[in-house]
């Protein structure tokens, strides 16, 4: 994220405004024992541990705003949110704080003050998200949490040839739901499979996303690489005015959001 590198350069020189903050910070998680990243009225949530742990730490309420808001299971490397925190200390200081009573599953891996006007959802310009496949015959209990086992050989050359056909601006209808509003329409800027050993990378970059679009991607992508379904009448399902694709979603575990760029 350029916006954020250059911003995180600035963390030691931070200065105090009448012990307010607005702050942006880059959080991971595991988010396998959580009912997703948004707070809910039950539940365990990414953002209720995180206000949690402010509030412990600040003695104040405080919200925070992120910029997506992760599913049930969905994990993230490089998630970011934006608050204001009320602190009578350098900012590092606040971050150590957090790490030192936030659940082992949530960290705060960086932090600073945030530029003027800084919204962590509107003012990304894009998200990339990981889809990790393990593609193994024996399932691995070591890998369990963070990816989906796929016995079948897959061909993830294939996949990524059929990954192209996503490139740029397209309806995806088919393959998710808007968090608000109608409009289904979405910039894919990359979009691509790879192969490491056992493992298997989807990797998708897009202005926005809507919500189980890319995990429906991917269940449709496997198709693809276990030879049930070809890279064109792949690329065909994004004219289908309707969600019943061939695959449905594949399970969260295998999901991550590793960056969001500003």
């Amino acid at each position: 994220m350029r916006e954020r590198d250059a911003v995180v350069e600035t963390l030691h020189a931070t200065s105090l405004q009448d012990g307010r903050y607005h702050v942006m910070a880059v959080v991971e998680y595991d988010g396998t024992e959580y009912l997703g990243f948004q707070i809910q009225r039950s539940g365990r949530t990414v953002q209720g541990e995180i206000e949690r742990a402010l509030a412990s730490v600040t003695q104040h309420p405080t919200r925070i705003v992120s910029a997506g808001r992760t599913d049930a299971g969905v994990h993230a490397q490089g998630q970011v949110i934006h608050f204001t925190a009320r602190w009578g200390h350098p900012l590092l200081d606040l971050q150590r704080a957090l790490n030192a009573v936030l659940a082992g599953d949530v960290a705060v891996m960086e932090l600073c003050e945030a530029p003027p006007g800084f919204h962590a959802r509107y003012s990304a310009r894009s998200r990339e998200y990981v889809y990790t496949i393990y593609n193994g015959v024996v399932r691995s209990p070591l890998l369990l949490r963070c990816t989906y086992h796929y016995p079948t050989p897959l061909d993830a050359e294939a996949m990524d040839r059929a990954c192209a056909g996503l490139l740029g601006s397209h309806d995806f209808f088919a393959f998710g739901w808007p968090p608000r509003g109608e409009n289904t329409v979405r910039t894919m800027l990359r979009a691509g499979c790879r192969r490491r050993g056992n493992l298997v990378y989807v990797e998708l970059e897009a202005d926005a996303f809507l919500r189980s679009m890319v995990r429906r991607l991917v269940g449709n992508l496997i198709l693809v690489g276990s030879g049930a379904l070809s890279a064109q009448d792949f690329v065909g399902l994004l004219s289908l005015r309707h969600r019943r694709t061939p695959a449905v979603a594949v399970p969260a575990q295998g999901l991550c959001l590793v960056r969001v760029n500003y």
